[in-house]
């Protein structure tokens, strides 16, 4: 087992899913707190286009990169192996990755539930599974996963992605009573919509332009998302302090309040806006850029113009 490391050296944090977006936020946050971080993403090239960016920001932190898919448990134990090897124990690991999947129930397929669930419910479980039994045989760790409002309430078109992320939120509410007095936290952290620019990354189906049309624009407005940096740095700060729960959006916080006092009020809601959401039977899945192509519309352009800085700045 590794040994804690030597007086003065900087503390390690790793962080799954961090070549982009929030977590490439996360990991260069936690760098500019001290840390030297490990980063994985499935591909190589923005894996080190992740590293220089952080490496620009926090230019005496050590950054360590690996591929990694974190629905593979062993990669997942080789990555936490290889991260401890290169950097030394892990003191801090938090889950990002996750995919968005925009579409209609009628159109949904066991595959996009699969992948769903082996990035965003498997993804945490090898990570925790990994790296947790480290920390507490030091008797000190801070893990964290980054769920979602959609992982308390379920809303329209998000299905197999709300599916993933109700799990993730009952695993690592029960890891963190599993945890209770061992010196470790777990950190269930959930936000609502950030302007990460993961709109172009998002898979849109079912009718692939009219589904962009409303969620590029709500992953972009001010009053709908929530800037990511200031996403970022809160919940590096639920993680550290070992929160069981980090509520991180005024969405987040409205949302499962008004749930958990009226459900059924809530569940009523979600129905309404589902019949005002375009629906459409296509299998075809694509990418945002490509949806974004074939909606062709100035408006909705000019509506997701803060996304689309996100998405320049963030490397998606």
């Amino acid at each position: 087992m590794a040994q804690p490391p030597a007086p003065g050296t900087r503390p390690v944090a790793l962080v799954a899913g961090a070549s982009r977006g929030l977590g490439l936020l996360i990991a260069t946050d936690l760098a500019g707190r001290g840390h030297d971080v490990a980063i994985c993403s499935r591909d190589e090239q923005s894996l080190q286009q992740g590293r220089d960016q952080i490496l620009r920001c926090v230019p005496e932190a050590r950054v360590h990169t690996m591929a990694c898919d974190v629905a593979d448990e062993q990669q997942v134990r080789d990555l936490v192996d290889s991260t401890e090897q290169a950097l030394g124990p892990v003191e801090v690991a938090i889950h990002v990755a996750g995919i968005i999947q925009v579409g209609p129930w009628q159109a949904s397929h066991h595959d996009h539930f699969e992948q769903a669930i082996d990035i965003m419910l498997w993804g945490p479980i090898n990570l925790a599974l990994a790296v947790v039994p480290r920390m507490t045989e030091r008797g000190h760790g801070r893990f964290g996963v980054v769920t979602s409002i959609g992982g308390k309430v379920s809303p329209p078109r998000l299905l197999p992605y709300s599916t993933a992320k109700f799990g993730a939120v009952g695993f690592v509410e029960g890891l963190s009573a599993e945890l209770a007095g061992t010196g470790v936290t777990a950190t269930t952290i959930v936000p609502g919509l950030m302007r990460t620019g993961s709109h172009v990354q998002a898979k849109f189906f079912g009718d692939a332009a009219k589904q962009y049309a409303w969620f590029a624009p709500a992953a972009s407005l001010p009053l709908l998302s929530m800037d990511a940096h200031k996403a970022a740095s809160k919940m590096v700060d639920g993680v550290l302090t070992g929160r069981p729960v980090a509520l991180i959006s005024p969405l987040s916080h409205i949302g499962t309040r008004v749930h958990g006092l009226a459900p059924n009020l809530t569940a009523h809601a979600m129905g309404l806006a589902s019949r005002l959401l375009p629906k459409g039977s296509s299998s075809e899945v694509v990418d945002g850029r490509t949806a974004r192509e074939r909606l062709s519309s100035p408006l909705v352009d000019r509506l997701t113009t803060l996304g689309d800085r996100a998405t320049r700045r963030h490397n998606e």
